[in-house]
């Protein structure tokens, strides 16, 4: 009977022990819903090498992907409320899909909002051999060709999709959307002339486009790169209203402590303010929001104010899951 007693109070000695520990005390996951070698995997690999030093603890990514990014999204949100599975995501996964597929979760109730990293246009590009040399000249030409077009996206409700549908709707014509499993391998299919074009995230496309590999036409923001000064906007390029701007950030499910959700703020603020990281990011065309919107409570507000925005467009545009 005593070593009953002995052998309970040592499990109990070892559970208080166990939540006694600081947070961080082990590895943290952040759980990326797409490919890696696509634009959130960069992101979310960018700023984990630098959480780590704050954090004190190795940052993994982990890429669960399908589904437009509902599925790892879906891992996240099923995970330990205790600051040790993160979820990364954006405007296509963390307001979109909501308003397309039948989740599992609630996007604004089984999270809790961690900050805003960073965002970015998304930018009409081509393989070289399309004949079109401006936005014109291709909207043109797919007015001819879309039952012959292949259009490149990351799947159902992906940032690709949805301003490839956006696009679409605005040159009424119709486009063959082509789901892979992260923009990543898209991107690869689009510069060795497999599919023939994509919207897909400046951050992603800008390499290739610097490297002479694919076409880019338009970016879909109000001014132009800094870092890609020759490519117009949507608006010079004769689009006009064409503006999406496709914007990352970290969550935790529902229910992490307070300071647990304090303490990964801070680890992804100091990430942001490290001149290296801006660095890199900025290389890619991505912008860091001010100080002042790196706040938990500001990402909880800016990802309602895009569900308001967004879902009436989405759902008008009858998006189904294929």
């Amino acid at each position: 009977m005593k070593r009953v007693i002995f052998a309970g109070l040592a499990a109990l000695t070892l559970v208080g022990a166990a939540q006694a520990q600081p947070y961080p005390s082990r590895p943290i996951t952040i759980v990326v819903p797409f490919s890696a070698g696509g634009p959130t995997d960069a992101i979310a690999r960018a700023i984990s090498e630098r959480m780590r030093v704050s954090l004190g603890q190795s940052v993994i990514i982990e890429n669960v992907t399908g589904a437009g990014g509902s599925i790892g999204v879906g891992r996240a949100v099923r995970a330990a409320p205790d600051g040790y599975t993160l979820s990364l995501g954006h405007t296509g996964t963390h307001v979109v899909n909501g308003a397309i597929y039948p989740l599992q979760y609630d996007l604004l109730n089984d999270f809790e909002p961690v900050a805003l990293i960073a965002s970015n246009p998304m930018m009409v590009v081509t393989k070289n051999a399309i004949p079109a040399k401006n936005l014109r000249e291709l909207i043109d030409w797919l007015k001819a060709n879309s039952d012959k077009i292949a259009t490149g996206t990351a799947g159902v409700g992906s940032a690709s999709h949805f301003s490839g549908v956006y696009f679409q709707n605005l040159i009424k014509v119709p486009l063959n959307f082509v789901p892979y499993r992260g923009t990543g391998p898209a991107l690869q299919d689009l510069v060795a002339g497999q599919i023939d074009m994509i919207v897909d995230q400046a951050s992603n496309a800008l390499t290739q486009v610097q490297a002479g590999k694919i076409r880019a036409y338009a970016i879909t923001d109000a001014k132009r790169l800094a870092v890609a000064p020759d490519i117009p906007t949507a608006d010079e390029a004769g689009l006009p209203g064409f503006h999406i701007s496709l914007w990352s950030a970290l969550w935790v499910p529902k229910g992490t402590p307070k300071d647990i959700i304090a303490k990964l703020n801070a680890a992804v603020v100091d990430a942001l303010a490290d001149p290296a990281v801006r660095q890199r990011l900025a290389d890619v065309g991505l912008e860091i929001p001010p100080r002042e919107q790196q706040t938990p409570q500001a990402l909880g507000a800016y990802q309602k104010a895009e569900i308001e925005k967004w879902w009436p467009i989405i759902k008008a545009a009858n998006i189904k899951p294929e």
